[in-house]
């Protein structure tokens, strides 16, 4: 179906390196997001309009909502921690990453059944913050509940953009560095996913990064490189391209009272100088909504 959407703003010129893990929380009314390079948390309330900035002491690649409202899961290149940003407590969750930090963790998402899916990566974050290069297929896709982990995927580049269709019978999961997305059938009651189909691949416009589903079950996926965010239809075609004035768009989220508000998170690094709006919070009004945000079964 055709989406109308309002003029692109920028929401917060924060200049991220890297930012990352667009959340929102409709409980709090606010969005949450990352900066990786910098291993930072930023929260931004549109009551007021402020911005508070949280520092971690490794880069932050995600973060989710959990069943206990004032408990948040940041993930961060080696680790899951538990969250509560009213106190900034902050716990182990369990989950460790071998090989960090050869390899570090990179995008995350609960699935409508509330356990935690997660990617992994060749690291490409130095300890300073430093952008290494990425490369080989060293990523591996692990999907976390009460029972345990498992490795539901190996051989991966970059693990990015995990979603699910808004009649939960699909999972979608991408790798950056393959310039693929596919599409999984995906048990719901299981939590268990079938053989990967190519659900999109080859767009000439940079690499897929972060996405996000809405409720018509198109999946808006940001892209590296591209500057720009093209909303897919559930066949696999190209619905519509939005343009970014940056080139690296790295992730998406909905959110909102309406679910009708999408937030686009971008990066300065490996950025032209010239964009000097690299690294800003984007914003657009849709008139189709976005999916609530799964929850973590704590």
């Amino acid at each position: 179906m055709s989406v109308t959407l309002s003029p692109l703003r920028v929401l917060v010129p924060v200049g991220d390196r890297c930012g990352e893990g667009a959340t929102w929380d409709a409980a709090d009314d606010c969005l949450y997001w990352t900066d990786i390079n910098r291993y930072l948390v930023h929260r931004w309330r549109p009551l007021d309009e402020t911005v508070r900035t949280w520092m971690f002491d490794e880069p932050v690649v995600a973060l989710a909502l959990t069943t206990d409202p004032t408990v948040m899961i940041v993930a961060t290149g080696s680790r899951l921690i538990l969250w509560r940003s009213r106190t900034d407590e902050r716990k182990p969750q369990g989950f460790a990453l071998e090989g960090w930090p050869k390899v570090r963790l990179n995008d995350g998402r609960p699935d409508p059944g509330g356990r935690f899916w997660i990617g992994s990566m060749r690291n490409n974050v130095g300890p300073e913050g430093q952008q290494l290069a990425a490369g080989g297929t060293d990523g591996l896709l692990f999907r976390i509940d009460g029972k345990g982990t498992t490795v539901e995927r190996r051989g991966i580049g970059i693990s990015n953009t995990l979603c699910w269709s808004p009649d939960r019978t699909k999972f979608y999961f991408a790798d950056t560095l393959a310039n693929i997305i596919w599409v999984h059938d995906y048990d719901d009651a299981a939590g268990m996913i079938g053989a990967p189909r190519v659900f999109f691949e080859g767009f000439d416009r940079g690499w897929p990064d972060g996405s996000a589903m809405d409720a018509e079950g198109y999946l808006w996926n940001c892209r590296f490189g591209g500057g720009c965010v093209v909303r897919i239809a559930p066949d696999g075609s190209i619905d519509r391209i939005i343009d970014l004035p940056v080139t690296n768009v790295t992730t998406c989220t909905f959110g909102g009272p309406d679910l009708k508000t999408a937030f686009i998170t971008t990066a300065s690094v490996l950025s032209p100088e010239t964009e000097r709006l690299a690294g800003s919070l984007f914003t657009l009004e849709s008139s189709v909504p976005g999916l609530p945000e799964n929850r973590f079964s704590m």
